[in-house]
């Protein structure tokens, strides 16, 4: 079993641009034509012209930076530049820990609105409830703050204080409290027991501590349900924009014995790179109904193509969103990273994503509710602008609507997959036959590559 394998090369970004491989060194590029460097020296000529005579003096850093994302951007949505900040970011996201307060929050009415202050972290402790609005962050108004501007003020590094004043229904005037930063490890995986029977996983992104969180989940649900009432398990990979590359292997890895999760196929055929699972299925053969929207991408649908293809799951709800394209981080210099697309990933079955989506087994529309009818469209990979064409995309497109219900009761797609592990519904994709995977001929197999097993 690939379980903790140590992927040194492969990392990821969070973001429905998220499945990526991360290379330390840069592959040596051929040299371009004389009519390239003609260019790159007009290029040059242009840059001198504006920085001399632009109406006002312009950020130098900041034109050079544009004119590569410009140059990037033209390829694919997903080739970009990351400058040091960015870079950096996108570190602390896949790492999956920061140092911060620990509280979940939205932007309401102007003001960061605590969703759940998460348990044992600075922020619970110090006393902040769930329903709190912070208006200032260390004297400064939050009114006027964008939410993602209000998140990174309460950043920072570990053992430093932050003052923040609360607005709180039933409190007679502003509360001011002062919290010291700690570590804070973002849950990457959160489960419980639907109904006493029936296991419910729901994996948030994919960092470097999915797997781990998983592995705990499952645990924590087979002592709290004795095998023999234990139904089986609901994967819930809705509005998961997908991460490291390693993660989604070892979360397909753990509810298989084996067979091939994933290939990724770059420019040349020596680039073909193969992954397998190994024996011990962490769920002890339980069956399992994976859930997806138009908001499950990359990592997500490579852990839904492989249990469908691979027929250990039977897949229910909507289309995902079709991203299957792989972008290697290049490091570059004063810490900034090179974003670039230079692979597709495929299903067990030989099957490209990119463009077209896992296709479920059972398709449940969620129906929206009156107030977001007509205001969330339904987008996907083969929508953007720029998109590299799927081999097997057609004018169908990918992606869906991508809503889940707040409420369990009224998640329509959740409840069909409960329905069909306690027998009250029947669907011939469920249970799945995993002697039938074994008889699907892989399209791209006239071909073969040698299998890259980490």
């Amino acid at each position: 079993m690939i379980r903790k394998a140590s992927l040194v090369i492969v990392g990821a970004l969070l973001g429905a641009t998220a499945m990526s491989v991360v290379y330390s060194a840069g592959v040596p590029a051929q040299a371009a034509g004389s009519s390239t460097y003609r260019e790159l020296s007009i290029f040059g000529d242009v840059f001198e012209r504006v920085r001399a005579q632009y109406v006002t003096p312009p950020d130098e850093q900041k034109l050079v930076e544009s004119a590569i994302n410009g140059m990037l951007s033209s390829l694919d949505p997903h080739s970009s530049y990351m400058n040091a900040k960015d870079a950096a970011d996108m570190r602390t996201q896949t790492k999956g820990e920061f140092g911060g307060l620990g509280i979940e929050v939205t932007m309401e009415n102007e003001l960061v609105k605590v969703i759940t202050p998460i348990d044992d972290t600075p922020a619970a402790k110090a006393g902040v409830l769930a329903g709190d609005y912070i208006s200032d962050i260390d004297g400064k108004p939050v009114r006027g703050m964008k939410l993602e501007d209000a998140v990174e003020k309460m950043r920072g590094p570990v053992n430093t204080p932050i003052k923040l004043t609360i607005l709180r229904k039933g409190a007679d005037k502003p509360i001011e409290l002062t919290v010291v930063r700690d570590i804070i490890a973002v849950q990457a995986v959160k489960s419980r027991v639907e109904g006493g029977n029936v296991g419910y996983l729901r994996v948030i992104s994919f960092t470097e501590k999915t797997y781990d969180d998983l592995e705990k989940a499952i645990k924590k649900i087979k002592a709290q349900v004795p095998a023999d009432q234990l139904k089986g398990y609901v994967l819930d990979l809705r509005l998961n924009p997908g991460g490291l590359l390693d993660q989604a292997i070892n979360v397909s890895d753990a509810f298989l014995e084996r067979g091939e999760v994933v290939s990724t196929r770059g420019r040349n055929p020596e680039e073909t790179r193969r992954f397998n699972a190994g024996p011990g299925d962490l769920t002890d053969g339980k069956p399992v109904i994976v859930l997806v929207n138009g908001g499950s991408a990359s990592a997500s649908e490579i852990v839904a193509g492989a249990l469908q293809d691979l027929k250990r799951a039977t897949v229910v709800g909507t289309r995902s969103f079709g991203k299957g394209s792989v972008q290697t981080i290049i490091p570059m210099g004063d810490a900034g990273a090179l974003r670039l697309t230079t692979a597709l990933y495929y299903t067990p079955s030989g099957k490209s994503i990119q463009g077209t989506g896992i296709q479920p087994d059972i398709k449940v529309e969620q129906p929206l509710p009156p107030e977001l009818q007509g205001k969330l469209r339904a987008e996907g990979e083969s929508s953007l602008p720029g998109h590299i064409q799927g081999q097997s995309e057609t004018q169908e497109g990918s992606g869906s609507a991508a809503y889940v219900p707040p409420e369990a009761k009224d998640d329509m797609q959740l409840n069909y997959a409960l329905d069909l592990l306690r027998g009250n519904k029947t669907d011939p994709s469920f249970p799945p036959q995993p002697q039938k995977a074994a008889e699907a001929k892989k399209p791209a197999e006239a071909k073969p590559a040698e299998a890259a097993k980490p």
